[in-house]
């Protein structure tokens, strides 16, 4: 079912900040900038297939403000691109997964998304994508 690694999510205080390093370092660009649902900032980072997500705090109040208050920047999540959202949280369920998000919801970059609890994926907060 998992057609491979989407993204990697990574919690930062500031996009340009963070962006600075692997531009100056690895030579790689934002290529896509957007808000998201309650003001997240986002921006997405090529690499190959896969893309690099750096995620900017909209609000104080915001999952990635507490995530970055309690833990600091860092990995936040690993997305994996999948042909089926609600198939694979019906899989991830059915295994005995605990599900953040029961149904779908819109995430950046156009894409359905859902979460499963790090509590049950050995302490990774891992989310499936579908792209249209």
């Amino acid at each position: 079912m998992m057609a491979k690694v989407d993204h990697i999510g990574i919690a930062t205080r500031s996009i340009d900040a963070a962006g600075k390093f692997y531009a100056e370092v690895l030579g790689l660009a934002v290529a896509k900038r957007e808000i998201a649902a309650g003001g997240l900032k986002v921006a997405f980072i090529p690499v190959g297939e896969t893309k690099i997500e750096l995620l900017e705090p909209g609000s104080e109040n915001d999952n990635i403000a507490r995530f970055l208050e309690t833990r600091g920047e860092g990995i936040h999540h690993l997305a994996f691109a999948v042909d089926n959202v609600e198939a694979a949280l019906a899989q991830a369920k059915a295994a005995g997964y605990t599900l953040i998000d029961e149904k779908p919801r819109q995430g950046a970059g156009g894409a359905l998304i859902a979460f499963l609890h790090p509590k049950s994926t050995g302490g990774v907060l891992v989310e499936f994508c579908e792209h249209h």
